[in-house]
């Protein structure tokens, strides 16, 4: 490829960005409350409920998401005649997904704060609304900091399976040129936006980190 093409090449893959990011973002404004409340129910007192959720989290973290968005996709329209837009489903597929690790995060996070500060601020006169919003989740966001930071990057990269079922994003765009000039530097290029979000995501945790030090 001349440099000529190598700019081409370059110009297309970044108009495919956008969806990358779009994937990216929705499933992350969605996912995390839903973590967030699975984990609450999967630690609830109410035996069926919890177990329900146990169940779920058990299957997604069991097959694989290429299997879930073939699923997702394909099943209402086999099962019920129902087809909607393909990018709707790799939403609710990458939410289902996402939700079932991040509420597996965000246990591990709260079970592993000491009971005596929910029994303390009980004391002080804070209800259980606000006793997990203003003492409980901040500590555990100090605490699962880490993990998230390795899911959340798992994700940006996951965002190239949204190709299975024809929704075009970077990754699709990559190999097409890849396939059309028969040459793997639009592949290369890719890994190297990637690699450029990565470290954009990475910076962005270690600044919430340095933020959150006076838990330790």
């Amino acid at each position: 490829m001349n440099i000529k093409q190598i700019i081409s090449v370059i110009k297309i893959l970044f108009s495919g960005i956008g969806m990358s990011l779009k994937i990216f973002i929705i499933t992350l404004i969605i996912a995390i409350p839903l973590g967030i409340i699975v984990a609450l129910i999967r630690n609830s007192k109410n035996k069926i409920f919890s177990y329900l959720m146990k169940v779920y989290i058990l299957i997604i973290r069991g097959t694989p998401i290429m299997l879930q968005i073939i699923v997702v996709y394909f099943c209402p329209y086999y099962l019920f005649n129902i087809k909607y837009d393909r990018f709707v489903a790799i939403i609710i597929a990458f939410v289902i997904n996402y939700t079932a690790y991040f509420s597996e995060i965000f246990r591990s996070g709260i079970n592993s704060i000491s009971i005596g500060q929910s029994e303390a601020a009980y004391t002080l006169g804070f209800n259980k609304f606000q006793t997990f919003f203003l003492i409980l989740l901040p500590q555990t966001i100090k605490i699962i900091l880490p993990a998230m930071s390795n899911e959340v990057i798992s994700l940006i990269k996951t965002t190239s399976l949204a190709q299975i079922i024809g929704v075009t994003e970077m990754f699709a765009l990559a190999q097409k040129q890849a396939s059309y000039n028969f040459s793997v530097i639009p592949l290369v290029l890719v890994g190297m936006y990637y690699l450029v979000l990565v470290f954009i995501i990475s910076i962005a945790f270690s600044r919430i980190e340095r933020k959150l030090e006076y838990y330790s």
